[in-house]
Parts: structure tokens; C-alpha cells; sequence
């Protein structure tokens, strides 16, 4: 399956939130590690998977918490 990483400002600029507002309140709140970003390469940089967070979107958090208890 193919992904499409983003930065923190092109997440950003799809969802219309400030980016500080996704580094400071959404990141490992709603946003979780490995499920809604990943760290290539174990470095500092910090790539958001778009189709996690989309999915997400529509279903709530509580549908992907559900999904992974399935798997």
C-alpha cells in the first residue's frame, strides 16, 4: 500500500490547523506515533501519514483505537 508522508506544514495546509497547534496539542494526543507519523530512519524529522490522519478524520479517533484492538 502506498502512503503519502507530509510535513508538519503541509499537514498544516490540508487540515487548516496552525502548525504549532498539530506539534503542541494534536501530536500524541490524537495523533500517535507509528499510527499518524513516523520518524524515518530514527532521526528528529517528523513525516505525517495521510491516510491514517484522513481516515481518522471521518471515523474519530475511537474507530482507529477499535481497528487496532481488532488486529
Amino acid at each position: 500500500m502506498s502512503h503519502t508522508y507530509l510535513t508538519t506544514q503541509e499537514l498544516s495546509d490540508r487540515i487548516k490547523y496552525n502548525p504549532r497547534t498539530i506539534r503542541n496539542e494534536l501530536k500524541d494526543t490524537v495523533l500517535i506515533e507509528g499510527i499518524h507519523y513516523i520518524r524515518p530512519f530514527g532521526g528528529r524529522k517528523i513525516l505525517y501519514v495521510w491516510e491514517e490522519i484522513e481516515k481518522d478524520m471521518r471515523t474519530g479517533i475511537k474507530g482507529s483505537i477499535n481497528a487496532m484492538a481488532l488486529q
